[in-house]
């Protein structure tokens, strides 16, 4: 444990929570920690001096503070008014119901986490855990698609008796669970009556499998819906620009440039969502093509800026990749019979 805690928390009791202790007894990289101690923005400061990161209050609400660093890793300070075990009453499943002394010692397992980690069950540590924080339901699927875990019955019940209030965290703690589920975790999802109210479908989730672009599989379990979520704008782009594709009607060159021109570069993302993976290898040919060069730069058609340039310059490469030109001699030839008739 890095000394610099210790020094931070000045004696004071204080306890490794969460996360980060589950992860470490499954033997799981451990990035981010959270520290339950008696005074955490005082602990919170003083880290961060010590140890180099920014400093800012994450909850005013319940006193939590975190300390980040430019790497990414974040240390949370959250209080600890009631002891240890309280704290942990208050949490989610028994295997983020686990604590380690700072100071060093034995773990605090008072609902049977480690018993629960070695038997990949997902048990809740009461039974009002969805209703005090609705986001536990969509938790709940994440933890099982990644730790390989599965809710027993009666956690899984409670799950099926609050499905009605899966919409109701804020939008960026819900895109910020969906974002790491799988395939499979959608499917359960879905299974456990989450996926519908939240505007989602299965029905062309299949069209993810082997694209491994961040967020397609958002896209193709949510399509139109997923802008109601606060989605980064790279893949709003993405969205907006794969759902409003049309297959190419055929594989040839020209048709291929012009699916290319209104979807790149998302056009694999494109084929697969319209079930056209069968057109996947012209399109990776096509894209081999690409010559490194245009034939012909704006400032060479002697024109005024302007809508036309951009244009003739498509209309060059259009037909430079159906093969009816080749030279910078047939793409001016070219403009001369455009701009003639």
């Amino acid at each position: 444990m890095d000394e610099r805690l210790r020094q931070a928390v000045g004696g004071e009791e204080a306890y490794v929570v969460g996360g980060a202790v589950r992860d470490e007894l499954l033997e799981r990289p451990v990035i981010d920690l959270d520290i339950a101690c008696p005074a955490p923005a005082e602990a919170a400061r003083s880290y961060a001096g010590l140890a180099g990161g920014a400093v800012f209050p994450l909850s005013d609400r319940h006193g939590a503070w975190r300390v980040a660093f430019r790497d990414g890793r974040t240390v949370d300070f959250t209080p600890l008014p009631d002891g240890i075990e309280a704290d942990l009453g208050t949490r989610d499943f028994t295997i983020n119901a686990i604590a380690i002394p700072l100071a060093g010692g034995e773990p605090v397992d008072p609902f049977g986490g480690r018993d629960d980690l070695e038997a990949g069950v997902l048990r809740a540590v009461s039974p009002q855990i969805f209703a005090d924080d609705p986001i536990r339901l969509l938790r709940a699927a994440r933890l099982e698609d990644e730790l390989g875990a599965r809710l027993d019955e009666e956690t899984e019940r409670l799950a099926r008796a609050h499905t009605e209030l899966v919409t109701s965290p804020a939008g960026e703690r819900i895109l910020g669970e969906l974002i790491r589920l799988s395939l499979p975790g959608f499917r359960r999802l879905d299974g456990l009556g989450l996926l519908a109210p939240l505007g989602g479908s299965l029905e062309k989730l299949d069209r993810a499998e082997g694209v491994e672009t961040p967020g397609f599989s958002l896209i193709c379990v949510f399509g139109p819906a997923l802008d109601g979520y606060p989605v980064s704008n790279c893949l709003r782009r993405q969205a907006r620009t794969v759902l409003r594709a049309e297959r190419p009607p055929d594989a040839s060159a020209r048709s291929l440039h012009r699916f290319r021109r209104a979807t790149e570069p998302w056009s694999r993302e494109a084929l697969a969502y319209l079930g056209a993976n069968d057109l996947l290898a012209a399109l990776e040919e096509s894209r081999a093509s690409d010559p490194p060069e245009p034939l012909l730069r704006g400032d060479e058609l002697g024109l005024a800026p302007g809508p036309e340039i951009g244009r003739l310059l498509e209309l060059i490469a259009e037909e430079r990749a159906a093969g009816t030109i080749s030279t910078r001699e047939d793409a001016l030839d070219l403009v001369h019979r455009d701009r003639s008739t």
